[in-house]
């Protein structure tokens, strides 16, 4: 006990003390917001990944997809890397920063608002965004707190307390610098932990070896070996939880937002091999380790539990030096995605809600401190929502992830995707993406919420679960927005030929292959 609580005091001091010594940065909201649009490549790739990965990831669906896919579930952490990670630097990465810093948005809602010259777009954005979010904070608040009883049997309500007021210390003080600088390190900390961990539970059953041997005699109602197998018993659901996971980052808010502040072309390059590589070890691990669940309990304990017990149960055996390593492993990923979410949603309420519909002009200063308020309030409402979640036991952490990652991206990949390649992309075709993306995960939320039933073979697969519904949403926004663009070409920026002449600036060669040092 002693040992896992002198690690954990030691690491909450490091988060902290990096919180204050940044505090100098925050002064501005490009300070506050985007580090002043001079992070280099290891931030920027650390901050992508732990902002990626968390506690959602760990133990819910770790140990929901370990459990229903066996080894196969690897490929998710595998897509995650190379779709969510390696294709999303190289398609949005560079073109991101520079039309974003053309149009000096800050905030995705602000890029919508400017890229298709509607306040009322922005505006929809930043509402969406907002609401969203909070699901998805309050899964990270239920995850490490499952983890936390496992270790110290401490109160539920006493971790998720702990851990916000951690978070809102140093994101109110010292904003996307200290959140970009405690990510390197909560990075450090994931990637070294992860291996430690995977190694300590397969040496259980006899190393890998010895555990897949295991794995492939567990009885299944598809075939022998299902759990072993190249795709697992499920390979359509297997695809359907890749493309959520991976190509859903795309139109996440606090995950484009890491490009807005890439420095130069160098850190470009070397940010996208860096996330790629975080990835694959972060979470090929998790994915990997969740894997070997059912060595570890049974169906009648998670019929009980829940999925969510699984990761827990798994790692209950290890010493207490381990142990200590998985709390800080978890507490690390979670603390850096936590951050990002309330920093991202603080920013794009006050900026993109709030001070568009106030008549007078609002001074930098006003903006910065009313953007620490809003990190306060927000991490208070999914802590609240967390804690009356876990009481009620409402649902899964990866039903409440997957509704948040399915309407923020079946609302936004679409029209932001266009927007920085296509010309014609107009701005009726991003209200419909917005609205359509929107009503169906609210439908999948009431489902969730058995508030709302839905029957028939058509309707029934699409909301099944939040990942399906989720990734019908990105997948026919991709085809709603160029159809509707097509029909509304009337609603096209004016201004939309001179946008795009950003991607034609002379740095050594044109924007659209290289960031110059100095813009």
């Amino acid at each position: 006990m002693l040992i896992k609580i002198g690690l954990l005091i030691v690491s909450i001091a490091i988060f902290a003390t990096v919180g204050f010594m940044n505090r100098k940065s925050s002064g501005s909201v490009t300070g506050y917001v985007l580090g002043g649009r001079k992070v280099g490549p290891w931030l920027t790739a650390f901050a992508y990944g732990t902002s990626y990965f968390s506690a959602v990831i760990f133990v819910g669906y770790a140990g929901q997809f370990g459990w229903s896919f066996g080894v196969a579930s690897t490929w998710i952490g595998l897509g995650n890397a190379f779709i969510g990670s390696l294709l999303a630097w190289v398609i949005l990465g560079r073109r991101t920063r520079v039309m974003t810093q053309h149009l000096e948005a800050k905030t995705m809602p602000e890029y919508f608002g400017k890229r298709y010259e509607s306040s009322s777009l922005k505006i929809v954005a930043s509402a969406i965004t907002f609401f969203f979010l909070i699901p998805y904070t309050a899964s990270l608040f239920y995850g490490l707190a499952r983890l936390f009883k496992m270790a110290f049997d401490v109160d539920y309500s006493v971790c998720v307390i702990g851990m916000a007021l951690l978070t809102a210390v140093y994101v109110i003080v010292g904003g996307y610098m200290a959140t970009a600088i405690n990510d390197f390190i909560q990075g450090i900390i994931m990637l070294f932990g992860i291996v430690a961990v995977i190694a300590a539970v397969l040496s259980k059953n006899g190393g890998f070896m010895g555990s897949l041997k295991a794995m492939s005699e567990v009885p299944s109602d598809v075939m022998n070996g299902a759990f072993t197998s190249f795709f697992g018993p499920d390979p359509s659901y297997l695809l359907i939880v890749v493309l959520l996971t991976s190509l859903g980052t795309w139109g996440l808010p606090q995950m484009v937002g890491k490009f807005y502040a890439i420095k130069n072309e160098h850190s470009v390059r070397i940010g996208t091999m860096i996330s790629t590589f975080f990835a694959i070890i972060v979470a090929g691990g998790c994915y990997f380790l969740g894997g070997f669940g059912r060595l570890f309990t049974t169906q009648e304990v998670v019929d009980a539990e829940g999925f969510d017990s699984v990761v827990p149960t798994m790692l209950s055996g290890l010493s207490d030096v381990l142990i200590g390593v998985v709390l800080i492993l978890v507490l690390s990923a979670s603390m850096s995605t936590l951050s990002s979410l309330v920093l991202t949603s603080s920013s794009t309420l006050t900026l993109d809600f709030i001070n568009p519909l106030r008549k007078k002009k609002v001074e930098e200063k006003q903006n910065v401190v009313m953007m620490r308020i809003f990190v306060a309030v927000f991490i208070i409402i999914s802590a609240v929502i967390a804690i009356v979640q876990a009481k009620s036991k409402v649902t899964f952490i990866a039903q409440l992830m997957g509704v948040s990652w399915g309407a923020l991206s079946g609302a936004f990949l679409a029209p932001f995707l266009y927007g920085l390649y296509w010309k014609k992309a107009t701005k009726a075709a991003s209200a419909v993406s917005f609205a359509f993306g929107t009503i169906m995960m609210l439908i999948q939320l009431c489902i969730s919420l058995k508030w709302l039933t839905v029957s028939g073979p058509v309707l029934g697969l699409i909301f099944k679960n939040s990942l399906y519904s989720g990734v019908f949403c990105m997948l026919t926004s991709l085809i709603l927005v160029p159809v509707v663009s097509l029909l509304t070409q009337g609603s096209r920026p004016k201004e939309v030929d001179a946008m795009f002449t950003c991607y034609d600036s002379k740095v050594e060669v044109p924007a659209r292959e290289a960031l110059g040092d100095e813009e």
